[in-house]
């Protein structure tokens, strides 16, 4: 058997494969020169001359193949020493062993018009295709490139199932009318990324149906919708390469944005945020959505109540998901550069800030909220934005939010001091300090209740120690602190919405949105001060 030929033909079925190669030979070995292929379950086509050596680069080849990775071999025809084969031949070969067969899948869902065009885009970018359908007429081989796997199924469910998508597949959702149905399956599984083709309405409607029918946030975060980029695209083919573009950012751990704008960014790019509470991830989701890439410095033991808004959550669950943004929590400064480039938040436990000299933010966020200041100064970034009371703007941060409810909350203070706290909640149907649930002594404390659920005035809502803590009136429970967390007496320990059912304890404040958009206002003003310093200074000549 030719082993091009061999090749051919598993890399039109997408199978796996090695091609093993000598590139350097010295001394006595078998072969100086040869190729040999090896598939996937080990078998070989061609030889390098036989013997431990071949043994020894088949099972490397498997290696690459299960890593998808080439590599280079080095053997010595000894028993001993490194790199040793297990012969006594006494020379060396060096074997370069390349992956092949490993094209990307992309499962397209409905073929209409724009997923047989983005069938043909495609197949020039080296996908291996496969479509399904409810209508055998819109399966025409003719319709799509050479070697496209065409599935059809009596509803778009069966056509998922007989698919078999696998966690590394791209899935595209594009049918007339039938989205849902595939979506429903899709979402809660495993894949590279999935993508449905729809309207802003439309998937708005879709979003808060799947969360109300229960499907977990972070199953709901890996739906990327309306999908594409908007390039004004309106025909079939153009919206092909909308679409293709994403996948291919996503494929390639790409940030996106104009390769013009690399050289010369006109915005901040990396911006540190001290905490991790309610407040602080109402501030890092409008700084996410403007384009910001996000790190979130928090402690190793953060004593937040609404942790159903809070990415700090990410510090005792791993990852946390708030309106469809997830969080993860990192152990290094590295590991949080590299997920915050691929679209998540990271959140690295770092309460004295000693990650910024690495990460080297443009901004720093203070939004621990603990009115005073700890340790936060205008030297930690170009531009550093505090929240609350404690800090002076001009003095020790170059801008404050005001946290306060009423006229001027959000505000920017660019000189002087935010309003002092007036310890009072804020007041919901006329509950303000009531509905706020207190530590009566020192302890640790133990839930009864989850968040979300609904309690009458009176319930034992959790403990601390032996005393039984109840409910000061009836409602919602939005805030409640992490089990096993020890408490001092008055500490913050829960918070009850009097609104009950009409209460939604899975999404941001409107305090935190508007803090949030003083945030985003004072670092583009920060910012765009700055360039216009920069774009004054004389050159030198």
């Amino acid at each position: 058997m030719n082993i091009f030929s061999e090749a051919a033909r598993l890399e039109a079925q997408n199978r796996p494969f090695a091609l093993a190669q000598i590139v350097d030979s010295r001394g006595s070995t078998p072969r100086h020169s040869a190729q040999m292929l090896i598939r996937d379950d080990g078998s070989i086509v061609g030889t390098i001359g036989g013997g431990m050596v071949e043994r020894r680069v088949i099972d490397e080849a498997l290696d690459a193949l299960r890593e998808k990775a080439s590599r280079m071999f080095h053997g010595r025809m000894a028993r001993t020493g490194a790199d040793a084969v297990g012969s006594d031949c006494g020379g060396a070969m060096s074997v370069y062993i390349s992956v092949h067969g490993l094209r990307p899948r992309l499962v397209l869902i409905g073929a209409g018009h724009v997923n047989r065009a983005v069938a043909h885009s495609a197949a020039l970018l080296g996908f291996e295709l496969a479509v399904a359908d409810i209508y055998p007429e819109s399966l025409n081989p003719e319709h799509f490139p050479p070697f496209t796997q065409l599935v059809h199924a009596e509803s778009f469910g069966a056509a998922v199932d007989k698919l078999a998508v696998q966690p590394d597949n791209y899935v595209l959702i594009a049918t007339n009318n039938q989205d849902r149905e595939a979506l429903d399956k899709l979402v809660v599984q495993p894949t590279a990324w999935l993508g449905l083709l729809a309207s802003r309405r439309k998937v708005q409607v879709f979003l808060r149906q799947l969360r109300e029918n229960g499907v977990a946030e972070e199953h709901i975060a890996r739906l990327h919708a309306p999908v594409g980029y908007n390039i004004g695209a309106e025909t079939p083919n153009e919206i092909a390469i909308s679409v293709l573009a994403e996948i291919l950012q996503v494929k390639n751990h790409a940030p996106g944005g104009l390769m013009m704008a690399s050289d010369s960014p006109t915005q901040p790019l990396r911006v540190a945020i001290r905490g991790a509470g309610d407040i602080a991830t109402g501030v890092a989701l409008r700084l996410w959505h403007a384009g910001f890439k996000v790190v979130m410095l928090e402690v190793e033991k953060p004593t937040v109540i609404r942790r159903t808004v809070a990415f700090a959550q990410a510090v005792f669950d791993g990852e946390m998901t708030v309106e469809g943004v997830s969080a993860r929590r990192v152990a290094s400064v590295q590991e949080a550069m590299r997920v915050a480039e691929s679209g998540i938040v990271p959140v690295l436990v770092d309460p004295l800030c000693e990650s910024l000299r690495e990460l080297k933010p443009d901004c720093v966020v203070d939004a621990i909220l603990a009115k005073e200041n700890l340790g936060t100064h205008c030297g930690l970034a170009p531009s550093v934005i505090a929240l609350g009371p404690g800090f002076c703007a001009g003095t020790d941060c170059h801008a404050v939010i005001e946290t306060n409810r009423g006229h001027w909350l959000g505000q920017v203070i660019y000189q002087g001091r935010a309003q002092e706290n007036t310890g009072v909640p804020g007041n919901i149907m006329g509950h303000t300090a009531k509905r706020v649930i207190r530590a009566p002594g020192a302890g640790v404390m133990r839930a009864r209740v989850k968040l979300g659920d609904l309690v009458n005035e009176g319930d034992v809502i959790a403990t601390v120690g032996d005393i039984e803590i109840l409910a000061p009136l009836s409602g919602m429970v939005r805030g409640l602190l992490n089990d096993g967390l020890v408490v001092d007496i008055g500490f913050k320990i829960g918070d009850i919405d009097p609104r009950g059912d009409n209460a939604d304890y899975t999404s941001v404040s409107d305090k935190a949105r508007a803090i949030g958009g003083g945030v985003l206002e004072a670092l583009m003003t920060l910012t765009n001060q700055r360039i216009k310093q920069q774009n004054r200074r004389p050159v030198e000549a």
